[in-house]
């Protein structure tokens, strides 16, 4: 018996019920426009010109049902009010929050679900429809009941209390029984309430939910923010990672010096000043795409950056014997980007995890392939890629599977492990094309 009165003493079942009123109310600026076709047929029988009004009243809020809008405030609306879990309508366009792309994907563009078949925005005129229906049999029903609950009590002093109302006549005898009858009509009322608010609930993910075509393109949709936030976390993790690498060796080199050579230290802390300005920058970026905020312009580094990046490293102490040969210049978009990155992951963990000596920097343009080959002297722990040198830092583990990840987006191959006793050899090779 409990669970039977429990619907009647949730809140959720009075605010499902006010919002099935709201649409009725809502629906009543619609009704004199729907009345025209039957004042204009003033001939017509009495029940023609009601079956008119009625439905050209129908046709009204199934048009106004049409509009996306529509859609958009009745789902936020049954979320709120029906407590139904509804997720937004699939397809909206996001700007773009980055001009680098994936391959196959245009600068400036970020790709997106696609939109829901036009068969399905039918849906929302029919629950349009269904809502403004029950909210108008209810808001009758229970109306009726609960004048009916409040008048009896009243009159219960009366021998022949009773209430009629369109036609409809409720005689008690007066007494207790007349606030039983009370009683009875207000638990009615109530109850009509729970009926509209379920039929409402039942409807809602058939008609307000995502149909099949849109299932797909919201977890089309899923998949596209999941890879821009794996995408932004390499971004993250190659440019800070590298830039506080770099900056802490060159705080320990300046410390080291700046008694014995105050230019060399001073030279150092301007590079750490350069470096931590341009990280701040990609940080900048990052971060305000991730909060979903309308932030700067993306840091694009390329392999014309390169030189830079080199320079960094020499500050920090580091040896650095570069080869480049090919054409680089012509490298362009997605592809230098993503060499650039490769090329600052594999000198991080050089410095991370090298035991001092010379970081051979090999990159060569040829007519297929770009390839990019890091090699760096190793201590102890040449077999793991971990030096026991100076260099060595704790390390999170995600560099050289997410460089390997964004190897295999661009098509490309992977090799770093042990080269000989002494070393560790990162090798990439990226098809590539160049441009006239």
């Amino acid at each position: 018996m409990m669970r039977g009165i429990q619907p009647l003493l949730r809140g959720s079942t009075y605010s499902g019920a006010l919002f099935a009123f709201c649409g009725a109310l809502v629906s009543l600026p619609l009704l004199p426009v729907a009345m025209l076709p039957a004042l204009a047929w003033p001939t017509a029988p009495y029940g023609v010109r009601i079956s008119l009004v009625l439905l050209s009243w129908a046709a009204l809020i199934g048009v106004v049902g049409l509009a996306r809008a529509t859609r958009r405030v009745l789902i936020a609306d049954a979320r709120r009010l029906l407590r139904v879990p509804l997720p937004d309508p699939a397809g909206a366009r996001r700007p773009a929050s980055s001009p680098d792309t994936s391959p196959g994907t245009s600068p400036g563009t970020e790709p997106t679900a696609p939109a829901p078949a036009p068969a399905a925005r039918w849906r929302t005129p029919l629950w349009l429809l269904l809502h403004v229906a029950l909210g108008w049999i209810g808001a009758l029903v229970s109306g009726v009941l609960i004048i009916a609950g409040l008048t009896l009590p009243g009159n219960w002093l009366r021998a022949d209390a009773g209430l009629s109302l369109f036609g409809w006549s409720i005689r008690v005898a007066g007494g207790w029984e007349s606030w039983v009858v009370a009683l009875g009509c207000l638990l009615l009322a109530a109850t009509v309430c729970v009926m509209v608010t379920g039929a409402l609930r039942w409807a809602a993910p058939k008609l307000l939910g995502p149909s099949s075509a849109e299932r797909l393109a919201l977890a089309a949709e899923r998949e596209l923010r999941l890879a821009e936030r794996n995408r932004l976390a390499h971004e993250l993790h190659d440019s800070i990672g590298h830039t506080l690498t770099a900056a802490t060796i060159q705080a320990a080199v300046a410390g080291e010096v700046l008694s014995a050579d105050p230019v060399a230290a001073r030279a150092a802390m301007r590079s750490i000043e350069e470096s931590t300005r341009a990280a701040l920058v990609d940080l900048d970026y990052v971060l305000g795409a991730l909060r979903e905020e309308k932030s700067g312009t993306a840091p694009t580094r390329t392999l014309a950056d390169l030189p830079e990046l080199l320079d960094r490293l020499r500050h920090a102490g580091a040896v650095v014997e570069p080869e480049l040969s090919g054409e680089l210049a012509q490298v362009h978009g997605t592809l230098s980007r993503a060499a650039y990155r490769i090329l600052q992951e594999g000198l991080t963990n050089a410095l991370r995890h090298g035991a001092g000596g010379p970081i051979e920097v090999r990159v060569a343009a040829a007519a297929d392939a770009l390839e990019i080959d890091v090699v760096n002297r190793t201590g102890v722990g040449a077999s793991t890629g971990k030096g026991a040198g100076p260099g060595a830092f704790p390390t999170s583990g995600h560099g050289l599977p997410g460089l390997a990840e964004r190897v295999r987006l661009l098509h490309g191959e992977v090799e770093a492990g042990p080269d000989g006793p002494r070393h560790w050899r990162l090798a990439v090779r990226l098809p590539v094309r160049l441009s006239a």
